[in-house]
């Protein structure tokens, strides 16, 4: 499933536009056009950069020259002019834990490793390991985090209350005697919900594949979905979602489903991305905004272990002819002030010195926050495996997901599906 753009960002295509302010100041550069050309996606963090690039222009004597497209239109630009070694494109939003293998191990993406460390004021060691980790390829940069997600734990601050729970589960066994419980007094209401279908549950799953101690692939890169971690983390997530989940549940929800029922007032718990948080406090969109409270992802065998991921970065194409002042954009644009201003519009950044600044979590809740700083702390950077076909990996070791909420034996289903992931990752390898 691809990742859906966050906060409420419209999903049209919009068309390619130059955009450009008043010059002054600056040289343009080291030689390379004045005209900086830049992809990005349809999102409330380009919306944000295109209001701010005037500040960008002026500073730099360079024009920005923007294109913005949907996530197909997008990828299928990519696809053309990528391939085709074309260097018309400068800079280029992309999601690392998607597209960002493919395109570093094609030789898309220009090594970033002496840009950020050029100017100490910039800071890379700001970035978050988690983010960070997701956009490094063989040990070299090649990206720069712009937008992050943890996977955080919903609730229902009224149904803990009624059923005597004094606070939010701190562990996965917490969390699983709580759904029961409120299940078992509040009839019409599911203890737990999340994603069931094949795919959209393998992001969400990751953080309970974690926090049982396991991975998608094992320290030497072979598949591990059916070690011992891996069998339990399948039991458990798919026996939540049958015992304690919603009647007669369908295994095929996404995020936009399951996150219906939440906001129905139909379920005590839910594990998501924050990122969608606001469609849970959102009057508009949730029947019980006033009720919802947030906590860090409950600890399993292996502690609490969500993920901490960049849904999207920047990078260059390495077939530009003007690297430098594209550059001259990327570090701009997710500086410390930008990033802040991003932040407090309501996008979750990659820095650690602006989620340590009040300034820069003062639009979210307060509660919210401590999650995503738990979160941040020890997260994982990646939620699926980390290989160039993503999509066909996530049919791969989603299937137990689908097998444990169904009732079958999770840990057969595991089997089965480590034996077809490692015929995958071998014929990757090819």
């Amino acid at each position: 499933m691809r990742r859906r753009a966050i906060f409420g960002t419209s999903l049209a295509v919009v068309a390619a536009m130059g955009l450009s302010a008043c010059g002054g100041g600056g040289d343009g550069g080291d030689g390379g056009s004045k005209t900086v050309r830049i992809t990005l996606a349809n999102h409330v963090w380009t919306d944000n950069i295109k209001k701010a690039l005037p500040e960008f222009e002026k500073q730099t004597g360079l024009k920005a020259e923007i294109t913005q497209l949907g996530e197909d239109q997008l990828s299928d630009q990519y696809n053309v002019k990528l391939n085709a070694g074309s260097s018309d494109i400068d800079v280029m939003m992309y999601r690392p834990l998607q597209e960002g293998r493919l395109f570093a191990k094609n030789k898309y993406l220009a090594d970033l490793s002496e840009q950020v460390k050029a100017n100490k004021d910039w800071d890379f060691g700001d970035f978050q390991s988690g983010p960070v980790e997701a956009t490094t390829y063989e040990g070299k940069p090649v990206g720069v985090p712009i937008i992050t997600e943890q996977e955080v734990l919903y609730y229902r601050k009224d149904l803990l209350a009624k059923a005597g729970l004094s606070a939010p589960p701190k562990t996965l066994d917490e969390l699983k005697a709580a759904a029961a419980k409120i299940k078992a007094s509040e009839p019409d209401v599911a203890g737990f919900v999340a994603r069931t279908g094949k795919s959209p549950a393998v992001t969400q799953f990751s953080s309970f594949l974690y926090s049982f101690g396991g991975d998608f692939v094992d320290g030497s890169g072979k598949a591990a979905v059916n070690s011992d971690a891996a069998k339990q983390a399948y039991a458990f997530y798919g026996g939540l979602i049958k015992d304690s989940g919603p009647a007669n549940v369908s295994t095929d929800m996404g995020w936009p489903e399951a996150m219906a029922i939440f906001t129905q007032g139909k379920a005590a718990f839910y594990t998501e991305a924050n990122s969608l948080y606001k469609n849970a406090t959102d009057p508009a969109k949730s029947k019980v905004s006033d009720n919802v409270g947030f906590a860090p992802f409950p600890a399993g065998p292996g502690g609490s272990k969500p993920y901490n991921i960049p849904s999207w970065a920047l990078g260059v194409n390495s077939s530009s002819e003007n690297t430098a002042n594209a550059w001259k954009f990327i570090e701009w644009a997710t500086g410390k002030a930008q990033t802040l201003a991003q932040q407090k519009s309501g996008v979750p950044g990659a820095r650690t010195s602006v989620w340590a600044d009040p300034e820069g979590t003062s639009t979210f809740p307060k509660d919210l926050v401590e999650a995503i700083a738990a979160s941040t702390k020890d997260g994982v950077g990646h939620d699926r495996p980390l290989v160039v076909k993503v999509a066909e990996s996530r049919e791969i070791v989603g299937q137990p997901i689908v097998d444990a909420i169904t009732g079958k034996d999770a840990a057969a289903a595991a089997d089965t599906a480590n034996a077809a992931f490692q015929k995958f990752l071998d014929d990757e390898a090819k």
